[in-house]
Order: C-alpha cells, then sequence, then structure tokens
C-alpha cells in the first residue's frame, strides 16, 4: 500500500508510525484506517521491531473523525455502514487466535504481539481515544488535552471506549469523560490512570526509550505472551487465569529465551533474544 495519511518508518528496534494529515489535526479517514492497520501489519511481521508507537505529525495526535466524513454520515447511514466495513475489511493483521473479542474495527491493536505505544503529543479527541485505549501503553505531553467528544456530537461511547474506559479509570471517572466531554490535560489523565505518563519533554522520545529498553533486556516472546495473557484474561477468573499461567511457564522453560535470560544474568551481560516473528 503507498501511505498518503500515515507516515510509516523502522529504526531498530522501534517502528514509528505517525498519523500525517497535520493541517486537519489528523482527522481520522476511512483511508488513515486501512493504512494504519496496513502499517501496523508491516511492523508486526517486521523482525527489526519489538515494539511499535504511534504519534501525530504536527502539534495534535488526532482530532477524531473528519468532519466531513461525519457530516457525510448523518447525511446517509449507507457511508456509515461502508466506513465501517472497508476499515474492517482491510489486511488481516494481529493473531486471530487470541479470539474476536480482540479483533474489533480498532481493538484489533490488543491483538498484534507486539508492545504498542501510544505517544500522544498533542490534543487527542473523539474515536481518535479508543484507539488510544486500545494501545498497550500510553505516554502523553502534560499539555496535551483530550476529549471524549461523543455526548456533545449526539453520539454514544464508541469503539469500545464503554468498555476500555472503565477498566483503566474505574466507571465513576469513565462515565464523567463520557458525559461531559469535558477537556482533560496530561496531568489529569495520569493521575486517574487514563495514561501511564504524562511528561513536559518529548513524549515520542520518551517511547522510543522505553521500547529500546525492552529490546536490550526483554523476551519479545515472552512480551507476546503476556499481552495476551493480560488482555484475555479480562475476561477470566482468577482460578483460569493462574492455571494457564502455570500451564505457559511451564512452556516457557523449554524456550531458548529462558535459557538465555538465565546464563546472561550468570555471565552478567546483556540477554540476546530472539525478535518475532520467530523463523
Amino acid at each position: 500500500m503507498t501511505y498518503e495519511e500515515v507516515l510509516y518508518e523502522v529504526d531498530d528496534p522501534v517502528a514509528t508510525i505517525t498519523l500525517n494529515r497535520p493541517q486537519a489535526l489528523n482527522a481520522f479517514t476511512t483511508r488513515m484506517g486501512n493504512e494504519l492497520r496496513d502499517a501496523l501489519g508491516e511492523a508486526e511481521r517486521d523482525p527489526r521491531v519489538v515494539g511499535i508507537m504511534l504519534t501525530g505529525a504536527g502539534r495534535g495526535f488526532c482530532a477524531g473523525a473528519d468532519m466531513n466524513m461525519l457530516s457525510g454520515i448523518s447525511r446517509s447511514g449507507d457511508e456509515a455502514s461502508s466506513a465501517t466495513e472497508s476499515a474492517t475489511t482491510a489486511r488481516e493483521v494481529g493473531d486471530a487466535s487470541w479470539g474476536d473479542d480482540l479483533r474489533g474495527t480498532y481493538t484489533y491493536l490488543m491483538s498484534i504481539p507486539k508492545p504498542i505505544i501510544a505517544a500522544i503529543n498533542g490534543p487527542i479527541a473523539g474515536m481518535a481515544v479508543p484507539i488510544a485505549l486500545s494501545c498497550d501503553l500510553r505516554f502523553m505531553a502534560r499539555d496535551a488535552v483530550l476529549t471524549v467528544a461523543f455526548s456533545q456530537r449526539g453520539l454514544i461511547g464508541e469503539w469500545g471506549s464503554s468498555w476500555l474506559l472503565p477498566r483503566l479509570v474505574g466507571t465513576g471517572v469513565a462515565l464523567d469523560l463520557l458525559f461531559s466531554s469535558r477537556k482533560v490535560d496530561g496531568a489529569e489523565c495520569e493521575r486517574v490512570g487514563l495514561v501511564n505518563r504524562a511528561v513536559d519533554g518529548s513524549v515520542v522520545e520518551l517511547a522510543r526509550a522505553y521500547i529500546a529498553d525492552l529490546a536490550e533486556h526483554c523476551s519479545p516472546t515472552s512480551l507476546a505472551v503476556m499481552k495476551r495473557q493480560v488482555y484475555q484474561q479480562l475476561h477470566a477468573g482468577l482460578g483460569p487465569a493462574e492455571r494457564e499461567a502455570q500451564a505457559l511457564m511451564l512452556e516457557s522453560f523449554d524456550r531458548p529465551d529462558f535459557a538465555e535470560g538465565v546464563q546472561s544474568f550468570v555471565e552478567k551481560r546483556p540477554p540476546a533474544f530472539r525478535r518475532l516473528p520467530l523463523d
């Protein structure tokens, strides 16, 4: 695919995907959604990539759905269904064996077996919020502003946000954000647990350094298994989760990464783990 509305770059061990409509605060379009999916698929398959960073060009992360697209949807229900259909019929991405719950129109990010960090460098609104919530971690500029915006557009909790938000911040905070559509800055987002870190400096550099540290010290296979455990076990009770962890632990004993992890610790050297996807 030739990209027009995203930028894709790999600088081992980081794949950077940049939403690239800065003149419109990177407002989301159907084309952008398809290009994003394609770029994530490229990063998933590239063994140089240990982690993926999603950010925005210019001064914003993403202003939500392009207003021209929303205006078209308000005039024609057919346009609404075609926009959703085209987003879901693009290239398959992620591990289908992780289950249908992690394979939604945008929640498919949760089934990609590599860490994904949303580097929220500026304003983020509307449908961009559940996309960021589907990333594994969120780093946000302290002065960036987030608003869900749905209630002010006559909409509802879109794209899984009514499930994702309460699990991060609790029902009270989630309903406050959904009801009021008020604007919250990075500092408040960090305080309520919506983002992992709020920073005054470059959020992009923070995300890049985080992934580089993972690549230097952590097993990519272990990261993938743990990501699947966390998301699948959100639906499971403690007993099944603990029993699955025992089975996965026994499997890990037979992998080369376990031997390398122990040996590198004994020899006081950095580990040399294999990258994903494995041959």
